[in-house]
């Protein structure tokens, strides 16, 4: 399994995703579950995956060689006129592999689902979030909703909601998102790092961080135990339960 995030805010796009796959408690490995492409200045897109690997394999694969060809062989999201028709052409892309794949692998016994978080900025709409389904519909990230979850999301929940809104400026953004990840690598082990993060800032349509953490960085190290060490001093301050 895995766990991807993405957050729409104000000041521009932040996304990540570890990259832990397994089939099994015997078969664990890693996969990348973050992919960007850009044309810095005019175009920046980023793809998080969960679910079925191949069905996400198939869709970055197409999208790879829309980018490669410069639209000449596939579309490219470079090419779009914005991020919402950005995310239509991950719909459909994943909508057609689905349809391809998705009887034998069912018939088969195995799952034949996906989830992608589609974020970014291309154009003059400002930058976008979108979480597609297998079916090829989506749904926008909002004031309402400055979020989405992919995969394993439960653990890493609630300090999102208690901290994230549209106005969170993208530096707390990332330390929310590092947070809500420790918080799911701590308590499911289908989740672990590294960790990929990409951040896109509003206007500027390009990659200003596109990073790998492993789980010996020193800057990850350090959240997690101030996280760990915040968390039991606030218990202590915490008034008594009569």
């Amino acid at each position: 399994m895995t766990y991807g995030l993405g957050i729409r805010l104000d000041a521009g796009i932040v996304l990540m995703a570890d990259t832990r796959t397994h089939a099994g408690v015997d078969n664990v490995a890693r996969y990348r579950k973050l992919f960007t492409w850009q044309r810095p200045g005019e175009a920046a897109v980023g793809l998080c995956t969960a679910g079925n690997l191949s069905l996400t394999q198939g869709v970055i694969n197409a999208v790879e060689e829309g980018v490669a060809s410069a639209g000449a062989r596939a579309p490219s999201v470079l090419d779009a006129p914005s991020m919402f028709a950005v995310a239509q052409l991950v719909g459909d892309t994943l909508r057609q592999v689905s349809a391809k794949y998705g009887a034998a692998l069912s018939s088969a016994g195995v799952a034949a689902s996906a989830s992608i978080l589609v974020g970014g900025e291309v154009g003059d709409g400002g930058p976008g979030l979108f979480l597609v389904y297998d079916a090829g519909n989506f749904i926008e990230a909002e004031a309402d909703t400055p979020y989405f979850q992919i995969g394993e999301l439960k653990y890493g929940k609630p300090i999102l909601d208690r901290v994230v809104t549209v106005t969170t400026p993208i530096p707390t953004a990332l330390k929310a998102g590092f947070i809500s990840m420790e918080s799911t690598t701590r308590s499911n082990l289908s989740v672990g790092l590294p960790l990929d993060v990409a951040v896109v800032p509003t206007a500027e349509r390009r990659f200003a961080l596109r990073r790998r953490f492993e789980d010996s960085d020193p800057g990850w190290k350090a959240l997690s135990e101030a996280w760990s060490r915040g968390i039991v001093e606030l218990l202590d301050r915490m008034p008594e339960v009569e």
